[in-house]
């Protein structure tokens, strides 16, 4: 039998030990889902909150303020992994919080494309 089809990704929040988009195949389950991502035992399983995005809507509800997150929470985002989540820390680190998102581009290792990535999920605060 052919394998599930991809039908998209989902992004995976909260209570769970492994943030970060998954592959959302057609034959997938919250549950599933929710077990990939590792949730916690303390999770309130009662209450998950879904948010579908329409067609070229690419805000998401909670953005990440890259001069407060962590390095596991940049890895959540789409194009930046272990070493890129990272790399913004540790520039964060070294040069003080960032005024502007384009300033991300002076992180080794962020090159425009990523950039275009991650715009809509992501602020700045002060």
């Amino acid at each position: 039998s052919a394998a599930p089809e991809q039908t998209g990704e989902i992004f995976v929040s909260g209570a769970v030990s492994n943030p970060g988009f998954y592959s959302l195949n057609e034959d997938d389950t919250i549950l599933a889902l929710l077990s990939d991502a590792g949730i916690e035992p303390d999770a309130d399983r009662s209450h998950i909150e879904i948010y579908v995005p329409r067609e070229g809507e690419t805000q998401c509800s909670q953005k990440i303020d890259i001069n407060r997150a962590e390095a596991w929470l940049l890895e959540a985002l789409p194009g930046i992994g272990q070493t890129r989540a990272q790399a913004i820390v540790d520039y964060r680190n070294e040069n003080g919080p960032f005024k502007r998102i384009k300033d991300l581009l002076k992180v080794e290792g962020i090159g425009q494309g990523t950039l275009d990535g991650i715009e809509g999920f992501i602020t700045v605060s002060d």
